[in-house]
């Protein structure tokens, strides 16, 4: 037998945690099983999210509304915000006691309009054979309500879309009336080191979220105005509820012009032909002047994003989440776009 003491290893194991390899290829696993649990949970929780975004565009419209009114009102932030939402409570009030008998008419009009229209049409569409059958159609109808998914589903009754829309409003409300304490809250969660930059990327997408709204209110305006007071002109039928739902629709570039100018020509030709034809011109004169003069100017001021990542994103959103999803489509690619341009800007100071 040996006298020699026995060799003891004094490196550690390969299943220690306190070998450097191990905590290295811990922490990659780790990395790995959050971002599919994150990936996991928010599609899970895709209805509260939406809603919380949307809360925090309403925010942005309030804090936007604050900041204009601090400029020439010297009062506390709290007052500002409380005459901000009398404002709008107003006006929501006085456009619909003002005009609401002849905007409730003009709707139910509007829906039988609408629908005859488009029996006429689809009608054609038959005879001429590029159409299947009104039997046919009301199978695919039936089968494409059907295929609806589980998370759009939500938003297909009168009392979801009631709620969803108050709690928008609520949560709105309370980020607008101090958001510095829920930025402070986001920064915590962030490491320390990371507080700084991440501070600034929420500064960037916020301030750009403010602009793009402004622009699009301004923009929404504008359409709703000259699209009712040109269909007033030309005897085109609910002319105020048209440019109602112009201006409203404007808030969705793209596509929204394209819902509104359908509207507005079905009407039309529901009156004659040379009506038809003057709501015809009546779209490409104001969306012409909406897309060559009034959104250059507004863009320069605002954000200037690409039509065609606007549209892609709408595209995606709406397929993923429905009319929410599309209404929110465009605020989100915008403070994407902020916080990417950011992220270039410190790789070139890099």
């Amino acid at each position: 037998m040996s006298n020699k003491a026995p060799r003891i290893a004094a490196e550690p194991a390969p299943a220690e945690l306190r070998d450097p390899r191990v905590r290295a290829e811990l922490r990659r696993a780790g990395v790995w099983v959050g971002l599919v649990a994150a990936l996991a949970l928010a599609v899970l929780l895709v209805q509260p999210l939406l809603i919380i975004f949307a809360g925090i565009v309403v925010a942005a419209l309030f804090d936007g509304g604050v900041r204009l009114l601090g400029r020439v009102l010297p009062i506390g932030r709290g007052w500002r915000l409380l005459i901000v939402v009398l404002l709008v409570v107003a006006f929501l009030i006085g456009t619909f006691y003002l005009a609401g008998v002849q905007v409730t008419a003009q709707v139910t009009q509007l829906r039988s309009t609408l629908e005859a229209q488009a029996l006429a049409f689809t009608g054609w569409l038959t005879e001429q054979g590029l159409m299947p059958g009104a039997s046919d159609v009301s199978g695919i109808v039936r089968q494409a309500l059907g295929s609806v998914g589980r998370i759009t589903s939500w938003v297909g009754t009168a009392v979801g879309a009631l709620t969803s829309m108050f709690m928008i409003l609520v949560l709105g409300l309370f980020l607008a009336m101090d958001p510095g304490a829920y930025v402070r809250g986001l920064q915590w969660m962030v490491p320390s080191d990371k507080r700084v930059e991440f501070a600034v990327v929420l500064q960037r997408m916020g301030f750009t979220l403010r602009r793009l709204l402004a622009g699009r209110l301004l923009g929404m305006v504008a359409e709703g105005i000259l699209t009712w007071l040109a269909l007033m002109a030309g005897g085109v039928p609910m002319a105020m509820i048209l440019g109602i739902l112009t201006g409203l629709l404007a808030f969705i570039p793209n596509i929204g012009a394209f819902i509104s100018g359908a509207l507005m020509i079905a009407v039309g030709f529901s009156a004659g032909p040379n009506i038809g034809f003057w709501a015809i011109g009546t779209y490409v004169v104001v969306q012409t002047f909406d897309g060559y003069v009034l959104l250059p100017i507004v863009a320069k001021k605002t954000v200037d994003l690409p039509p065609a990542l606007t549209l892609g994103a709408q595209i995606l959103a709406s397929a993923l989440f429905g009319i929410m999803g599309l209404a929110l489509a465009d605020p989100f690619t915008a403070m994407t776009k902020a916080a990417l341009e950011r992220s270039s800007e410190r790789n070139e100071e890099a």
